[in-house]
């Protein structure tokens, strides 16, 4: 994609005074359900109501969503609230009945963005269509793979794109459902700045306490909006209760988010300070993550050591490592000093907690 300006077109055109908002239940339960959801959002900052109607789940006998049925209560969402409707599609019998119900706005979701077999045949079923398409990250970081499903759509004629960052799934425990892997999405940011990113909080954390946290880094990290799952009772939702909030909580959210704005003072200095120091924050939290790691490690070479009663300094292995990482580092950009000093840190604190575990 070598003119990406034309694809924020259609964001630019709507002229919002706030972040693009997409909210509404991870899936369509009941028409009543999804009626009363849009009706308590109507008079919000949202600009898209949301709602699954196919939700394949990842093992089988779970609630798999209402299929087309929920594409008639769509409709009258639209009727009753003005307001614009999107939902997934996962195929081209998807995408048929999504245009043949004039959905606003289709989204691939990531089990689908992760195979270039199905985001062709759904190219395909969307050649030239004017409807907004938006493509969830793959479930595995993978960029190229990100990319590539978008310049399928592209390919096909579709202009009116866009991206989802939804976080990667990952074996390790994390705090996150999804981790989300921001360096990703800046670099993403970085190779195509016109294409409209969106943020989904409610699957990079699965917890709707970490909501607003997650939702206001990614807009000091320049994310043109926010798909939110929304539901009048969250608890007992059909899908994914944990990463739900109600309606109230929502525009509460909204209310409280620091949305930084270019001001004729500045000429965009403050904005683009807060980006860059958005990005060191999530850098440093990766950081102190992989450093976290390392002593995890650290700890199981002190009960081996333990074991085997093996001295805690191995002065050999010590120098190799410190050899090395000033060698990375040079190449790099980092100074040998600063190499030396932080490694000598993080080598004091292994032995720290190896001695911990000998002494008992």
């Amino acid at each position: 994609m070598k003119n990406t300006k034309e694809l924020r077109t259609w964001l630019d055109d709507m002229k919002l005074d706030h972040p693009l908002v997409i909210a509404g239940p991870c899936s369509a339960e009941t028409e009543e359900q999804v009626l009363k959801i849009a009706h308590e959002l109507k008079d919000s900052d949202v600009n898209y109501f949301r709602a699954g109607i196919w939700k394949p789940r990842t093992r089988p006998g779970n609630f798999e969503g209402v299929g087309a049925l929920g594409l008639g209560w769509l409709k009258k969402v639209k009727e009753q609230t003005g307001m614009k409707t999107c939902t997934e599609v996962a195929n081209a019998a998807h995408v048929k009945l999504a245009l043949e119900n004039d959905v606003d706005l289709l989204w691939i979701g990531a089990r689908s963005t992760v195979s270039p077999f199905i985001m062709q045949e759904i190219a395909d079923a969307l050649e030239g269509t004017d409807k907004i398409v938006l493509v969830k990250n793959p479930v595995n970081p993978d960029l190229a793979l990100w990319l590539g499903g978008i310049e399928r759509l592209y390919t096909a004629g579709i202009k009116n794109l866009g991206a989802i960052h939804r976080g990667f799934s990952t074996y390790e425990k994390s705090k996150y459902r999804n981790i989300p892997e921001w360096q990703l999405a800046i670099e993403f940011q970085n190779k195509f700045p016109d294409l409209p990113l969106i943020c989904d909080p409610s699957h990079i954390t699965g917890n709707r306490e970490m909501i607003f946290d997650v939702s206001q880094t990614a807009l000091d990290l320049n994310f043109d909006g926010l798909m939110i799952e929304t539901h009048f009772d969250p608890d007992n939702a059909w899908s994914d209760a944990a990463q739900q909030v109600t309606p109230t909580k929502l525009k509460q959210i909204m209310e409280d988010l620091k949305i930084r704005k270019e001001t004729e003072t500045d000429s965009g200095y403050r904005d683009s300070l807060d980006n860059l120091r958005a990005q060191i924050n999530v850098i440093d939290g990766q950081l102190i993550e992989m450093l976290g790691k390392r002593m995890g490690v650290a700890d199981k070479i002190g009960e081996l050591k333990k074991e085997k009663n093996v001295a805690v300094l191995q002065s050999r292995r010590w120098n190799e490592i410190l050899g090395n990482m000033i060698l990375e580092g040079e190449s790099r950009g980092l100074s040998e000093e600063f190499v030396l000093k932080m490694f000598k840190a993080i080598h004091q604190e292994s032995i720290n907690h190896q001695e911990k575990i000998i002494k008992g």
